[in-house]
């Protein structure tokens, strides 16, 4: 989690505390707050210090307990300001996956220059339709969200359209992992592996693949995906981060540049992704 949301929700705390302490009526204590709100008390200490992340019900519930509802905007506003940066998956997949794929569409529609980093799986704008499928089984079981598969694989092809329209540039590096990875039957992955040696031939994109022997400059930590130079997305176990910070942003510009110099790029990495393929032929059945 990020330090820049670490310290906002830590200033969204306070804010709920001032409310607490200038309760028109007098000041409220902690436990007096809990008993309003029928909470542990435990609940109300964390949200005032930052160790949990307040739902909207939870501002509103707290703005009318300490008798200041006309704060609850402010309060809302805020917390958007949180899932801007760090979009937990248990709210963002309330609905399933379907949702989530709109919003990841918006983003590439007015971005020209797409980065991606992926260390464990071929990036998405690259997946086959029965790859992208147990992804998101996968996901959905795990997060225990909606099964929507079949819409949440249907708008991530349709954004696969960009890599024939000639106006955007996709520069993709993956670990050679991302190859091997089992993450569905391997006539799948062997289609998929198939598809990528296809789409490297496009003018639009730029693959690189960081063998397992190059040398690293850093460690190949989570996959991200840098849209422009204005927004970068990285995902992990518990949520999306979506940074629109200058610095950060240039981070993980700085990191993407680390990882691209461990590269291999043309025929050595189609050499590559051929080579995984042959083996997998030989272990299947």
């Amino acid at each position: 989690m990020s330090t820049d949301f670490q310290q906002a929700r830590a200033a969204l705390g306070m804010r709920l505390r001032e409310l607490r302490m200038s309760r028109p009526a007098g000041r409220l204590t902690g436990a007096e707050m809990a008993r309003r709100l029928g909470w542990p008390h435990s609940k109300v200490s964390k949200l005032e210090t930052g160790k949990q992340t307040a739902t909207p019900e939870d501002l509103y519930a707290w703005a009318v307990a300490s008798d200041q509802p006309d704060a609850d905007p402010d309060l809302q506003a805020r917390l958007r300001g949180l899932e801007s940066r760090v979009r937990s998956w248990r709210r963002q997949l309330a609905s399933g996956h379907r949702a989530v794929q709109e919003a990841i569409s918006a983003e590439h529609a007015r971005t020209q220059t797409l980065r991606i980093w992926e260390n464990c799986l071929v990036a998405g704008v690259f997946q086959t339709a029965d790859y992208a499928r147990h992804v998101f089984t996968r996901h959905a079981t795990l997060m225990r969200s909606p099964q929507d598969t079949e819409d949440a694989v249907r708008a991530r092809i349709q954004r696969q359209e960009g890599l024939y329209a000639g106006d955007k540039r996709y520069r993709v590096i993956m670990w050679e992992a991302a190859l091997h990875a089992m993450v569905c039957p391997p006539t799948v992955l062997a289609a998929q592996l198939d598809r990528l040696l296809s789409v490297a031939g496009l003018d639009t994109v730029e693959l690189g693949i960081v063998p397992f022997g190059a040398p690293l400059r850093i460690h190949p930590g989570n996959g991200f995906w840098i849209y422009d130079q204005r927004l970068v997305i990285v995902e992990d176990w518990h949520a999306e981060l979506w940074i629109d910070d200058a610095s950060a942003v240039a981070t993980y510009e700085r990191a993407w540049d680390s990882l691209q110099a461990s590269a291999v790029y043309g025929a050595d990495a189609h050499h590559l992704i051929s080579r995984v393929r042959r083996e997998l032929r030989a272990d299947t059945p």
